[in-house]
Formats: structure tokens, C-alpha cells, sequence
């Protein structure tokens, strides 16, 4: 168990640039895998997670070198991945377990999924429906549509997926399976999640579609594929990862921070709309495009926040980050209401409890919802400016709660303990090295 601790600072200084994006690094690695050629990554991000989705091919054969300044992965094509030996460990991603079933299900071979007990709890019937839709062999092992994944040879056909939910991870393994299918494949939902799955698959050569409709669902169609082919891909810093930095410039007293390279794909900057929304002083420089995918440098300094609503079609552009938000929050004057975010309880914790447990601790006034939460922060009604108050918090190996609530401890009275400190390598390998850089400069 590594424990961190934090106390309360000011005049947070420096620049940062931000470790690569996990969505579109592990994309990356699978697209890369299955491409014939050399695919060469720029700015891979080397977290727990990622390196998950490596084992996982190099298992299948997969030739995956890494450089000191990109990762090579030599492509096998389509069709030319390779049996495993033995169980394809997926650690605690789920990303990994959900995009590599779409692609699994239409290989020769039978795999077997599994991951940590984290990850072996987390429900995975929201593909398993679908893949089995379109002729998939797929098995949850324990029957409790979680993983451990069986997934043997099948023949897979186009369907069209409505989706219940605004999921970027089911909409991904439809749309990998889809590569294999016979005819088209279809998949609606509510409202558009990321769309880095549709940007790569078109950049790799894939004919790739993306409509709106009138009702604010969005649809994306695959046309079956018969060779993807090796490309340069350079990835933006993560937003997930940039968002702990721009809270902390922002919540912090006297500080200005420089944030460079930052991804700024529309579905997935709901964070900044929020930031704005609630006041906070952001600047966006250096604006930039690669592959579809934008990115910038941001400018944030300290800044007096309030309250705000944060709910519909801007919950999946910013559902990693409702823990950052909800600190922001409870630092903030009035009231913000979070709303259709239930997907929280489906994350590496349920994020609604977790995030009310550390905030309670910290004094903050919150109360849970089914699909959120209220937080009362300074002001009405609460009548007093009391801050925050250092706690011990339990990160039940969330990475996300652990770097939320480490932000939360800059602004809090007294020693904020962060418990299994360590499973920010997850996302962010030397998130508390840089952190101490910028109050010790």
C-alpha cells in the first residue's frame, strides 16, 4: 500500500505537458495490430492500462517494440493475429476487455479475457448483447456477464445496435466487430460519446460514417474491411489527465499554469464548457489538428467559482472527470446539481459513492442521487466560507478518485492522506512527482 500525502498550498507555477490520451493510445495498439505495415506512435501513453492492451497482442503475436520516442507495432493484418497460449490479461482496463472483444469475435481462434478482481466485477453484458447480435461466441465463464470472456470462432453479420446508453467502449467493440461482419453495421446512441474509435478507423482507411439526428442521438457506420493499413499517429495529451491541473490552477490562490498539449475533441472537452461555465480564467493557445484529433495548449489561473448544472447530452464528454468537478464544487459558491451520470456506478468504482465518501470526509455537504449527485458548496445554503478540511481518503484503487481528491488536499486545512496512492501509474505514471514540482518551484 503506498500512501500520499498532501497539504494546503498557493501560487501553483509552471508549464506541464500532459501524458498521452488513454482512449486514443490504446485505439492505437489494437488498429496498429490488426493493420498491415508498421503503424509508429508518437506520445504513447505507457500507463498500467496500455500496457495491458500491449501484452494482450504481443500474446497473439503481435511484434510491439518500444523506442524512446514512439512505439512500433508491426501489424498483422486483418487476419493474421495468432492463438494465444494461454489467458489474455487485461488487468484492470476495460477498455482493453470491451474493444478487444469486438475485435476477438471475428477471429479463428478461441481466447479466454480476464482481469483483475477490479476489473472481473465490473459488467460487460452491455457488449455481450450485441456481439452475440451479430453472431458472436461469446461466454461470460462465472455467468454473471462479467469477465472472465470466452470468445470462439463465429460468423458475424451487420446489425443495427441501439444502444440504451452513450458509451464509447460498446460503441467501439460493435464497430471492430463490425470490420468482420457481412454487410453493414449500424449503432445509434442517445447522444454522441468520444469519437476516437471513428476517427481512427477512417485514418487506417476504413469507410466510417457519422449522422445526427433530430433527437440528439447520433449514429456511426462501419462498412465491413478486408486490410487496415500502418500509420503515423501522433496522440494528444490526455484531457482526462489535464483536468486535475486545470482544477488545481484554478482552485489554488495565486497561481497561473500552463497545460500544454491538451486534446480538445469536442466529445471530449464537456470539462472545459463546465470550467467556463463555473468561472474559471482558461485561455486556449497554440491550437493545432492531427489526425482529426485537435489539441491545445491551456492557460488557466486562480479563479472564484460557482455553482453550476451539469447533466444530458454533456455527461459522456466528460464522464472521467465528474470527481475533479465535484471537488471543484464543493470549493465553489452555491450549488451545482450532477444529473444522468448513473454510467458513474459502472466505472472502476461506483464513482457516486466514492466521490460522496471522500467528500464527506473532507466536510464537504453533498448528497447522492441515483444517477448523480447535489453538492452545496460555499454560500447558500450553507452559510459559512468553511474550507475544506484534510481527511484520510480511500482511493479504493481508483485512479481517478486518488488524483481528484490529491488536488482537493491543495486547498484543504490540515494533511490529506491519499490510500493505494499507486493506482494513478493507471492512467498518470508520475502524477505526485509533477504535482510537487509545481507548488515546490
Amino acid at each position: 500500500m503506498s500512501v500520499k500525502t498532501i497539504t494546503k498550498k498557493s501560487g501553483l507555477r509552471g508549464e506541464i505537458t500532459i501524458p498521452g490520451d488513454k482512449s486514443i493510445s490504446h485505439r492505437s495498439i489494437m488498429l496498429g495490430s490488426i493493420a498491415l505495415g508498421t503503424t509508429e506512435i508518437t506520445n504513447f501513453l505507457e500507463g498500467a492500462d496500455c500496457m495491458s492492451t500491449i501484452g494482450c497482442f504481443r500474446r497473439m503475436g503481435v511484434e510491439i517494440e518500444r523506442k524512446a520516442d514512439c512505439v512500433l507495432v508491426h501489424g498483422k493484418g486483418m487476419r493474421g493475429l495468432s492463438a494465444p497460449n494461454n489467458t489474455l490479461s487485461v488487468g484492470n482496463s476495460g477498455t482493453t476487455t470491451r474493444l478487444l472483444s469486438g475485435i476477438l469475435a471475428g477471429q479463428n481462434f478461441t481466447s479466454v479475457m480476464s482481469g483483475d478482481a477490479s476489473l472481473n466485477s465490473r459488467p460487460m453484458g452491455r457488449i455481450i448483447a450485441p456481439l452475440r447480435d451479430m453472431g458472436a461466441d461469446i461466454t461470460s465463464i462465472n455467468g454473471d456477464s462479467c469477465a472472465p470472456l470466452k470468445i470462439s470462432p463465429g460468423t458475424l453479420r451487420g446489425i443495427s445496435y441501439r444502444s440504451p446508453v452513450a458509451s464509447a467502449q460498446v460503441k467501439s467493440a460493435i464497430l471492430l466487430a463490425g470490420l468482420y461482419a457481412e454487410g453493414d453495421t449500424h449503432v445509434t446512441e442517445p447522444a454522441l460519446s468520444r469519437n476516437h474509435t471513428e476517427l481512427m478507423l477512417q485514418s487506417f482507411g476504413v469507410d466510417v460514417a457519422t449522422a445526427f439526428h433530430a433527437d440528439g442521438s447520433a449514429a456511426a457506420e462501419v462498412h465491413p474491411c478486408l486490410e487496415l493499413y500502418g500509420q503515423q499517429i501522433y496522440v494528444p495529451g490526455d484531457i482526462s489527465s489535464a483536468a486535475y491541473f486545470i482544477a488545481a490552477g484554478a482552485l489554488v490562490p495565486g497561481s497561473e499554469l500552463l497545460i500544454k498539449n491538451a486534446g480538445t475533441n469536442t466529445t471530449r472537452a464537456g470539462f472545459l464548457k463546465v470550467c467556463e461555465a463555473m468561472g474559471a480564467d482558461l485561455t486556449l493557445m497554440s491550437e493545432s489538428n492531427t489526425g482529426g484529433e485537435p489539441r491545445s495548449d491551456i492557460l488557466v489561473r486562480t479563479s472564484t467559482l460557482k455553482g453550476t448544472v451539469i447533466e444530458g447530452t454533456l455527461i459522456p464528454s466528460l464522464i472521467d472527470e465528474i470527481p475533479m468537478l465535484a471537488v471543484m464544487a464543493a470549493c465553489a459558491e452555491g450549488t451545482t446539481v450532477i444529473r444522468d451520470a448513473a454510467e458513474l456506478k459502472v466505472k472502476e468504482t461506483n464513482r457516486i459513492d466514492t466521490i460522496t465518501a471522500g467528500l464527506k470526509a473532507m466536510g464537504a455537504d453533498v448528497t447522492p442521487t441515483d444517477d448523480g449527485m447535489i453538492i452545496h458548496g460555499k454560500g447558500a445554503p450553507r452559510k459559512d466560507n468553511t474550507p475544506l478540511r484534510g481527511a484520510e481518503i480511500q482511493s479504493f484503487l481508483d485512479h481517478r478518485i486518488a488524483m481528484s481528491f490529491a488536488v482537493a488536499g491543495l486547498t484543504a486545512s490540515g494533511e490529506t492522506r491519499i490510500i493505494d496512492s499507486q493506482c494513478v501509474d493507471v492512467s498518470y505514471p508520475g502524477f505526485f512527482e509533477t504535482l510537487k514540482r509545481l507548488y515546490s518551484a
